[in-house]
Formats: C-alpha cells, sequence, structure tokens
C-alpha cells in the first residue's frame, strides 16, 4: 500500500496524439512535479503506455494505467476511468477539458486551456463546437478545482460560463530552460537543418494549420516583399488540422522560383525542432486566436529574433515590444517583417527576453501551484 499522501490520477489522452499545446502541458507539468514533490503518488491513463513511459522514464510501470477502451474517446470517461477511480481510490484526478460524472470521494480537477472556438466561431465548423460546447461548459461548472492556462482564457472563460473569475486558478504553461539543444551553437544549428532539410537562411512558424493560425497572412506577405528574391525561405512546420482554402490557393498560384524558397513540413522530431528554432533567421507568429502561445516563447529561449502576433492570449508577452503587431493590419506586419530582418535585435536584447521568459513561465512554478491546490 503507498505511504504517500495524495493519490493522482492524470488523464494523458492528450500525449496519445501528436506533439502540441496539451501535450507539451501535461509532460512539461508533470515532469516538474514529480521531480519536486515525490509525497504525490501521480498515475497516468494512456491508449499508449510505451509512448508514456518513453515521456516519463522516471515513472514505475505500475503507475501508467492502460485505456481498454480507447475508441470512441468518450468511452474511457464511461467505463477505464471510473474504473480505475474506484480500484485504486484517488483523492484527485486531473483532465483537459472535459471531466466524466463525479465518483465518489474523488475530486476533479480541470484544464479548460481557452475559450477560443466560442470566441472565435469563424474558424470552427457548427459540429466541431457543438460538439464540445455543453460538455466544455459542464466540466468547467462541475469540477471541484477549476483551471486554466492565461490570465486571457481565464477572462473569457468566467465571461462565457458566466463564473466567478476568482474560481478559476491559472496553471501556466512553461518553457524549458536549459537542454543540449539551448547549447547547441547557431551556426552547428544551421548546418544540421541544411544537411539534413536542405534549407537555410529562413523565416520560421511552427503551428498546425487551420484558419485562425493565419499562416496565409505570412506566405502573403513573404510574397509581397519577395524575400525570395533575396534568397530568404519560408517554412512552416506543422500539420493541416483544418484545411484553409486561402492558404492552399495561394500555395498553388506559387511560381518555381517562389517554390525553391518555400518549405511546409508536417512534423519534425524534438531534436530538429530545437535545430529549426536556433538556426532560423526569425521566428514568426502571426496567429489569431490562442489560448496562451507556446511557440513564440520556446523559440525566444533559442535567443532568435521573434515577431509575434498581440491578439487574445499573446497581449501578454509584452516583452516582445517592438515585435510585436496586430495581425488584422497587414501592413503594419509587412513593415515589422521588414524591420526585424534590415536591424535584427541585439544579442543583449534577446537575451533580456529570455530572462524575463524564464521568470514568467517555467514548470516549476506551475507544479508548485498544482501542489497547492491539491492541498486545498
Amino acid at each position: 500500500m503507498s505511504t504517500k499522501s495524495i493519490k493522482l490520477f492524470v488523464d494523458a489522452h492528450a500525449m496519445d496524439r501528436e506533439y502540441q499545446g496539451t501535450y507539451t502541458f501535461v509532460h512539461g507539468l508533470y515532469t516538474a512535479l514529480l521531480a519536486k514533490y515525490p509525497q504525490v503518488d501521480v498515475y497516468f491513463g494512456t491508449s499508449y503506455p510505451d509512448r508514456l513511459a518513453a515521456a516519463f522514464p522516471q515513472l514505475s510501470k505500475d503507475r501508467i494505467l492502460a485505456y481498454k477502451n480507447a475508441k470512441p474517446g468518450i468511452l474511457r470517461y464511461l467505463t477505464d476511468i471510473p474504473r480505475y477511480i474506484k480500484t485504486h481510490k484517488f483523492d484527485f484526478a486531473h483532465f483537459q477539458y472535459i471531466i466524466p460524472r463525479s465518483n465518489g470521494r474523488c475530486r476533479y480537477i480541470v484544464t479548460l486551456h481557452d475559450n477560443v472556438f466560442n470566441d472565435f466561431k469563424q474558424y470552427f465548423s457548427f459540429r466541431y463546437r457543438k460538439r464540445r460546447e455543453y460538455l466544455f461548459a459542464w466540466s468547467i461548472k462541475n469540477a471541484a478545482i477549476k483551471t486554466t492556462v492565461s490570465a486571457y482564457s481565464k477572462e473569457r472563460i468566467a465571461n462565457y460560463h458566466q463564473l466567478d473569475e476568482c474560481d478559476i486558478n491559472i496553471l501556466a504553461n512553461g518553457v524549458e530552460t536549459v537542454n543540449n539543444f539551448n547549447q547547441v551553437d547557431k551556426d552547428i544549428a544551421a548546418k544540421h537543418v541544411f544537411e539534413n532539410y536542405g534549407i537555410k537562411n529562413y523565416l520560421l512558424y511552427v503551428s498546425r494549420v487551420e484558419g485562425r493560425k493565419n499562416h496565409q497572412l505570412l506566405l502573403k506577405t513573404w510574397l509581397k516583399l519577395e524575400l525570395y528574391k533575396q534568397h530568404i525561405s519560408l517554412v512552416f512546420i506543422g500539420k493541416t488540422s483544418v484545411p484553409v482554402a486561402e492558404l492552399q490557393a495561394i500555395v498553388n498560384s506559387l511560381t518555381e522560383e517562389q517554390k525553391r524558397y518555400f518549405y511546409a513540413i508536417e512534423q519534425v522530431g524534438p531534436n530538429d525542432l530545437a535545430m529549426f528554432y536556433k538556426a532560423c533567421r526569425a521566428f514568426v507568429y502571426p496567429t489569431v486566436a490562442e489560448g496562451f502561445g507556446i511557440p513564440p516563447l520556446e523559440a525566444a529561449m533559442h535567443r532568435v529574433p521573434v515577431l509575434c502576433s498581440s491578439a487574445t492570449a499573446m497581449q501578454s508577452f509584452d516583452f516582445f515590444e517592438p515585435y510585436f503587431f496586430d495581425p488584422y493590419k497587414e501592413e503594419e506586419f509587412a513593415a515589422k517583417l521588414q524591420s526585424i530582418l534590415r536591424n535584427p535585435p541585439t544579442f543583449a536584447f534577446l537575451e533580456n527576453i529570455a530572462e524575463q521568459i524564464q521568470q514568467r513561465y517555467n514548470w516549476q512554478q506551475t507544479a508548485d501551484t498544482l501542489y497547492k491546490l491539491l492541498q486545498s
């Protein structure tokens, strides 16, 4: 029998899919929590135990609980999860977006990352919104501990669901501070990217493709400024979640010369992603709607210039000034893109941004906040 003081179940199905924001959140938060708070006995639920074990090598195998009813996903809330909660007598259970029905003494924690699909309906199908609207609303209202990832999301969730902001806690996303790839020299990273992908001297945007991510603004501006004639490539890294007709039309219209400098890569491993960040001429983040926005912070930790949208949750990233822009103002964006290329910020400026990010957004602080909530 465990001697740990708190037993916590984590629904880790977000880590069953490709690398994305919720994957980063679960992995970063619980890596920090496991390291600092061994008195919390953490179990993870997953459909892919081997993948989860690789992500958390410090975890013993008996702390990984396999879902037997993985598809459709709703089945785990009706069968696997209630069974595990009852069998292991968990004190708390942490979920992303959706919680199951109450199960005795176990207190549910939900992290509703954003309210974007309600606030920006034009970017989401009716079916997508209706499938989530009721479940997300019911979950945030009925969870014992309500959390989100940013001040912006907190305000929008409270407003939309008519909740008191004081009842919503912020578990902010963090960024890695130091690893082997942060320490790699920029020239070595550039050599790696060129030798493995044939790409050099490039602008970078990392995000899955869907309308609100606004890839089309960056591609149009790159074409308008004729950056390809200056041998400046444009690189998109991310899978297509929702096809964007305007973006695809622009891609289809590229000339042979333009195609030589444009790259759309679905996915790269974390090691190569670090190399892409480190070697880029500048990282650009033109999205119009986010609940947080991790990629520009990751890029900035590699001490590269970042040009970031000031919309929605990114309004908190004021350390990027003056390389901040309104994604609805195309001329302003074009001027700032030219500026960051012609007069890039100094290394001291980039170092200062990285230090501010490290102070504001680190997983240890978020783990501390979660631990306090577990003691409440």
